[in-house]
């Protein structure tokens, strides 16, 4: 049987209250508030999504952590991809968790860390970005601030548990498009973590969706790989004139974009997936209302038994590669309905698909 895939699922540090999220929103304001309170947009609409085995969990909670871990390892899943929020000069959101995991050496776990690198605006959902209010700006600080960064997440890297490609930790970067002096953040970290014993540092730039032409400037720049998800590539994909005319329909009706997610599925693999520097991305769901309600992108229908047809996909184009990198998005964006983690719909149903699938493709 083929070698396994490295499974990497992003990971959102939101479920916990902190400082700002109090001041902005609210005392107590977390990611759970968005998604308990959302409501059906449309007959058979599937909302709200309510946790089961979890719970409305707080993952300050070590225990809680530990199950999440427990979990992702009966799915198959290799290790998370924890949001990391860095917004220069020291600045940071979020961070508690990562640092408690590191502390405590538990859930014994591999990781690594994916940069969010984007401005948090309190947004009005207006595709100019009209009526937006910024809350905290990303700010990219030049060398000092590349070093300051580095050291953070220097003890972060030399965890046992930290995922490398041939001793070089992987670090993702959400929006390297944003990056100012892209080139000269790869060269310095890869220089100083060669100093520190690594072969550098596996950088991976996720690219915007349907920009994958852009593919090649990132390698230049300095990246060793790159990912992308498609979960709006049915409406791009869809005929001119009939996108207009869903658009039109939509904007009188106040309905949100959607789509079933058997049609959007087939968008999410694409020939470019089997380049060995291009890193697959698994899909199980997606349904954004819970933030941007009428607003939302919405897959309708999303179902295990469908994943699993998506996860065939994805892993007979792996199993011809050598580099069998896999993103997982993701294991727990709830307000995002998009998710592993067992809800009253489907249990573990999302689990097991991945685990079965992993069982028939590779044998493990």
């Amino acid at each position: 049987m083929d070698e396994k895939p490295i499974i990497i699922a992003y990971y959102l540090p939101q479920f916990h209250p902190f400082k700002e999220n109090d001041e902005w929103w609210g005392k107590g304001f977390t990611e759970w508030t968005n998604v308990g309170k959302a409501k059906p947009l449309f007959p058979g609409h599937y909302q709200p999504k309510v946790p089961a085995d979890l719970g409305y969990y707080d993952l300050r909670l070590p225990e809680i952590r530990q199950q999440q871990a427990e979990l992702a390892k009966e799915a198959g899943v290799s290790g998370f991809c924890y949001w990391h929020y860095w917004f220069g000069n020291g600045r940071q959101l979020m961070n508690e968790i990562i640092d408690e995991v590191v502390k405590t050496g538990q859930p014994d776990f591999p990781f690594c860390l994916g940069w969010a690198n984007e401005t948090w605006k309190a947004k009005q959902w207006n595709k100019d970005g009209a009526g937006d209010k910024t809350l905290i700006e990303q700010c990219y600080g030049g060398e000092n601030d590349y070093r300051q960064h580095f050291e953070y997440v220097l003890k972060i890297f030399k965890d046992k548990r930290y995922i490398k490609i041939n001793n070089s930790p992987i670090f993702l970067i959400y929006q390297p498009q944003l990056m100012p002096e892209l080139e000269l953040f790869f060269s310095l970290w890869n220089k100083w973590a060669k100093e520190e014993g690594f072969n550098g540092i596996y950088f991976i730039a996720r690219m915007r969706q349907n920009e994958e032409y852009t593919k090649n400037k990132w390698l230049k720049m300095g990246a060793n790989a790159v990912t992308t998800e498609r979960t709006y590539g049915f409406e791009v994909n869809e005929w001119y004139p009939i996108k207009l005319f869903n658009r039109a329909i939509r904007k009188i009706f106040g309905l949100p974009i959607i789509a079933p997610y058997k049609k959007a599925m087939k968008y999410f693999v694409k020939d470019s997936d089997i380049e060995e520097d291009f890193i697959p991305c698994l899909i199980p769901n997606w349904d954004h209302s819970p933030r941007s309600k009428k607003k939302a992108n919405i897959l309708t229908n999303c179902d295990p038994k469908y994943f699993r047809q998506h996860i065939n996909q994805v892993f007979t184009i792996v199993s011809k590669k050598r580099n069998k990198l896999v993103f997982l998005k993701s294991w727990n964006e709830w307000a995002e309905g998009n998710y592993m983690e067992p809800d009253l719909k489907y249990g573990k149903g999302y689990i097991y698909a991945l685990r079965d699938e992993i069982k028939k493709h590779f044998g493990l």
